[in-house]
């Protein structure tokens, strides 16, 4: 077992690392940009390191500071969480080359996955359902108009590179198609470097179920059930709950068993998600693979009893799965809290937390790094709280939750929870009548 982990990351979830890796009695480095020295992550680490300025470039995702940091400090893995360098496979290889390990996926399996076009033939080849499509990349506009011609509209255009919605364009008619494949590219290429784009079929009425996954170093793998993260804002999870309220058993059994092929086509070496679009008639198809914990791992955690933080850090040191599925015993609903303001277009609310009072209780469970007098940086992402809601059954965990969130007071700064107080009382949300459209007809009040 590691002796010291660095983590490559802030906020909640570098603290989230920092207190599993304390209860198995490994020492921790953590890594801050000047404008993270007063967070909490910091201060519980046995030890830090300052890696550069506010600048996520110059900080976070700078490989050279990192290894830097970790060598000082005689650390011998890193777990770099989630976003920032958590699927880059360059920095996985250099630290293998440094003789540290990274606690995730290998060089190769990141590469097999993060390229979409790549992932979907091998997804293909390993007999996981896919959506029609192009094979590939498409060259040019002409390919692309028989294309969509050939599997019929709507259709949607997506960058093979592409994340958090960047590159993406819905098209509903023919005539739309040039307009949609220019700003498709242009969108690509200034976000990813990269402005290859591939062709699917639009699926109607969509959920996004995700399914847990787990594989170590012999060649076993298993799933820990699925997660329902339908409820976006432009491609950006606001909410997940397990299990899906759209969910049969059968379905279950079958998108469980296509996750754990997907898994195995590719030797999967960590925990990690397999995601799918699910249509109206449940039909499931592989969307992608995140190789990394996902934000959402906590309710997966709550309802199989399962330290999915500890799973991977023991799979990163060579031990093995059982290889046992598993399936929820209990109900969880994760609302993610963003400094954000609902009510002007979730615009950014960055400042100082003047007043802090969390909810407690039992099914209450809290991932944050804040604190009050706690200055919220505008340099990184918004969220600044996860509020996990546990309880016997779906209505039991939406009770909780929206009496968790009248609790929960933020002051100093917009927060996301008022509208997620109102998504508790939505008539279909609570009927778990909702699809990734949701937020289109969602009206705040």
């Amino acid at each position: 077992m590691f002796k010291k982990i660095l983590i490559a990351n802030r906020g909640e979830i570098a603290l989230r690392i920092i207190r599993t890796c304390k209860e198995m009695g490994i020492k921790t480095v953590a890594v801050y940009s000047t404008a993270d020295k007063d967070s909490l992550h910091v201060r519980f680490a046995d030890e830090a390191v300052c890696i550069g300025p506010p600048p996520s470039r110059d900080s976070y995702l700078n490989i050279p500071n990192l290894i830097a940091a970790a060598t000082i400090t005689n650390a011998d893995a890193i777990h770099p969480g989630y976003g920032f360098l958590s699927e880059n496979s360059k920095f996985s290889a250099i630290c293998a080359k440094n003789g540290i390990k990274f606690i995730g996926a290998t060089p190769e399996q990141i590469d097999a996955m993060g390229d979409k076009s790549n992932a979907k033939e091998t997804m293909k080849a390993a007999g996981v359902p896919t959506i029609p499509g192009s094979d590939g990349l498409i060259s040019d506009l002409k390919e692309g108009l028989k294309i969509a011609k050939k599997i019929g509209y709507p259709v949607i255009l997506k960058a093979t590179a592409g994340g958090g919605g960047k590159g993406m364009r819905e098209i509903w008619r023919p005539e739309d198609f040039e307009d949609a494949w220019n700003t498709a590219r242009a969108e690509a290429a200034a976000a990813f470097s990269n402005d290859g784009v591939y062709l699917e079929k639009f699926v109607e009425e969509p959920r996004h179920i995700e399914i847990q996954i787990a594989g170590d170093q012999y060649g076993r793998a298993c799933h820990l059930s699925e997660r329902d993260c339908s409820i976006q804002r432009r491609h950006q999870k606001l909410l997940e709950e397990t299990p899906s309220p759209f969910m049969t058993d059968k379905l279950r059994k079958e998108m469980g068993e296509a996750a754990v092929k997907a898994a195995l086509a590719v030797k999967y070496e960590g925990v990690g998600t397999v995601e799918f679009l699910v249509d109206k008639h449940r039909n499931f198809y592989f969307m992608e693979m995140n190789t990394r914990i996902q934000v959402e791992h906590p309710i997966t955690e709550e309802v199989i009893n399962y330290d999915l933080i500890k799973e991977q850090i023991k799979i990163a040191a060579g031990d093995k799965i059982s290889g046992k599925n598993y399936f929820p015993q209990m109900h969880a609903i994760e609302c993610r809290i963003n400094a954000e303001d609902p009510f002007n277009g979730f615009r950014p609310s960055p400042g100082k937390i003047t007043n802090l009072h969390v909810p407690g209780g039992h099914g209450v469970r809290i991932d944050s790094h804040v604190y009050a007098s706690y200055v919220v940086p505008p340099y990184y992402d918004s969220m600044i709280s996860k509020i996990i809601a546990i309880a016997r059954t779906r209505d039991e965990a939406i009770n909780t939750m929206e009496r968790a969130l009248s609790e929960y007071v933020v002051e100093g700064i917009k927060t996301t929870i008022p509208f997620h107080q109102q998504l508790m009382l939505d008539k279909n949300f609570r009927k778990g009548n909702y699809t990734t459209k949701f937020m289109e007809s969602f009206k705040l009040k």
